[in-house]
């Protein structure tokens, strides 16, 4: 699986969180298209069958982002040292 990037990831997820949130409130045929579209987007992403794992799958993800950052600033602190 080929990872995406963390903005994309995020861009996603957000997408996802709105369309979820449109269907729940006021469901129509267009919030309908528009989560499946979110899901289906988000799916791909991760690499996931379904949107539960692809959410587990994302939430590993965000973190080993922030993981990466957090160790790359640390890096840059031992050198500077």
């Amino acid at each position: 699986m080929i990872l995406p990037a963390e903005k994309e990831l995020r861009a996603a997820l957000a997408r996802f969180a709105d369309a979820r949130i449109e269907h729940d409130v006021r469901p129509t045929g267009r919030t309908s298209r528009l989560l499946e579209d979110a899901t289906y987007t988000l799916c791909v992403m991760t690499g996931a069958t379904h949107v539960e794992q692809a959410l587990h799958v994302a939430d590993s993800l965000l973190r080993g982002y922030r993981a990466g950052r957090e160790g790359g600033a640390r890096e840059d602190e031992t050198l500077a040292a």
